[in-house]
């Protein structure tokens, strides 16, 4: 009987778990799989290497990754969104001194996060956005992307957007021809002050700006820049960063688009 190797076996398991469960902790996967911890960090430190597996900066949970072989070959186009913005989110806010949320278009008008380099300990503001889907009226993403598709389409997903809504998001929905009016003159979104109440555990009311990112002629996601909004006021941090936001969301776009070392 021809004898199995372990390594492979357990990774194997490893990426059932990751696979059925979508993002995915430590824990998690050490209760799932019955291997030690250390061993399932040097199995994903591989896999994570080999691109089978990725890993988020903000909270180290794995999920999977853009050269997980799929039976139609094609990357994922949030998973290439990802590798495509991964160092260039890091880049900008190590520059900037912020937190960068990098959003990725999911349909119907919606983007979700899907990438982000939050840290509590220097932004001081929730770090686990990942998965997240921001209001596409009241959030600087969800803003930025509407705002960047063409006026057909995004009359067509902002009126069935619309139709779901309700309270202080049916209020921003009617309110949305101003809003992008401001993003036009102004050339980036904001966050709606007080949006997103998650700051009474994880520290101050977060402020954002974002700009949609675009590859060749199709609208692909969105790019923040997120901080404290007590510590620094819009256009402070518009006036300081918003050239080096908007490189950062066009270099994404032309990674995205090239799929080199995707």
């Amino acid at each position: 009987m021809t004898k199995l190797n372990r390594s492979v076996e357990r990774s194997m398991k490893i990426l059932e778990v990751v696979s059925g469960s979508g993002v995915t902790s430590l824990a998690f996967l050490a209760d799932q799989t019955g291997l030690p911890k250390p061993t399932i960090l040097r199995i994903c430190a591989t896999l994570v290497n080999k691109r089978w597996l990725a890993q988020s900066r903000s909270d180290s949970r794995y999920r999977i990754g853009s050269r997980f072989p799929r039976l139609d070959t094609a990357l994922d186009s949030i998973d290439a969104l990802v590798e495509a913005g991964s160092s260039e989110i890091v880049r900008l806010s190590e520059t900037t001194g912020f937190g960068v949320d990098l959003a990725a278009a999911i349909g119907n008008g919606r983007v979700e996060i899907v990438d982000t380099t939050r840290k509590y300990a220097e932004h001081g503001i929730f770090p686990d956005c990942i998965g997240y889907r921001p209001s596409p009226f009241r959030s600087a993403l969800g803003c930025a992307f509407l705002a960047a598709l063409e006026a057909d389409e995004r009359a067509d997903v902002a009126a069935k957007l619309a139709v779901n809504t309700k309270g202080k998001d049916r209020e921003a929905a009617l309110r949305l021809p101003e809003k992008l009016r401001e993003i036009r003159t102004r050339g980036f979104a904001t966050r709606e002050y007080g949006y997103w109440g998650r700051a009474v555990d994880y520290g101050g009311i977060p402020s954002a700006i974002s700009v949609a990112i675009r590859a060749d002629d199709h609208v692909i996601g969105a790019l923040s820049l997120v901080w404290l909004a007590e510590r620094k006021s819009v256009d402070e941090v518009a006036d300081a960063c918003l050239d080096r936001l908007i490189a950062a969301a066009d270099a994404i776009g032309r990674q995205f688009a090239s799929g080199s070392d995707l």
